[in-house]
């Protein structure tokens, strides 16, 4: 594991010790009532850095997930949700896809 990192991807800051993953972690980081409308690069900028555990064996920085995050803007945090679900499996982050363009790929 890098010690490149902000913070501990497994501490209480990053994963809260490996019990949240990807969105749960990214969704964190937003205040629903206050940070919308949000800019997609300003939200980056903030945290582009940040160790975004995606499962047991793989991290990556919240701006690797977010070269495929379409929406240059967001009006509210389902918005968000929308996009950033459909850019982790653009980017085949997840080893599971429920439905998606390749139904040969490990199912949940």
């Amino acid at each position: 594991m890098s010690t490149d990192w902000p913070v501990d991807p497994d501490g209480e800051e990053g994963s809260e010790g490996m019990r949240k993953f990807d969105m749960r972690i990214i969704a964190d980081k937003v205040d629903e009532e206050e940070d919308f409308p949000m800019v997609r690069d300003e939200f980056v900028e903030e945290y582009g850095d940040y160790p975004i555990r995606i499962n047991y064996k793989t991290v990556v920085p919240l701006s690797e997930i977010f070269e495929y995050v379409e929406p240059e803007e967001f009006e509210t945090l389902l918005d968000m949700h929308k996009a950033v679900g459909a850019a982790m499996r653009e980017g085949d982050f997840w080893l599971y896809h429920p439905k998606g363009k390749n139904p040969e790929k490990k199912h949940a």
